[in-house]
């Protein structure tokens, strides 16, 4: 699934029937190459980020939230991860040498355990597995 198709979708209570907020970004651990969390426009006065483990399901209309899920405000170790300038798509992106590869023009992800599939760029398509680092300047990505 695409970052860009996902970006938009009403974020859903499974128990409630009701929107807690709209995808608007993805917060990404470079250390694992995955999303570990999404960053909401929210509907209501409670926080803007939502943890993947309270994702229960990414539909082709929606996100569905569990039961009992909290949005909250990054802290601990999700609070770097969450800066808005760490978000994907436009972001330069690297190799480990300091070549250029472009900029991220979408993410390629699984939404079942939002793992980064691929990366794609102005010039080319790369493995989320390369993934090395992730900054407010660039996305570092392995050599092949």
């Amino acid at each position: 699934m695409l970052f860009s198709e996902t970006a938009g979708r009403q974020v859903v209570s499974a128990t409630e029937a009701r929107t807690v907020g709209i995808v608007d970004a993805f917060v990404v651990d470079p250390a694992t190459a995955s999303v570990v969390a999404l960053r909401l426009k929210k509907t209501d006065g409670s926080g803007d980020t939502l943890v993947w483990e309270h994702i229960h399901a990414i539909g082709p209309d929606a996100v569905i939230v569990r039961s009992g899920a909290t949005l909250g405000t990054p802290s601990g170790e999700l609070a770097p991860l969450a800066d808005k300038h760490r978000s994907l798509p436009g972001k330069r992106v690297l190799d480990e040498r300091g070549e250029a590869l472009g900029t991220v023009s979408d993410v390629d992800f699984d939404p079942d355990s939002g793992a980064l599939l691929t990366i794609s760029t102005t010039t080319g398509d790369h493995p989320g597995k390369r993934v090395l680092g992730l900054g407010s300047y660039a996305l570092i990505l392995r050599e092949p």
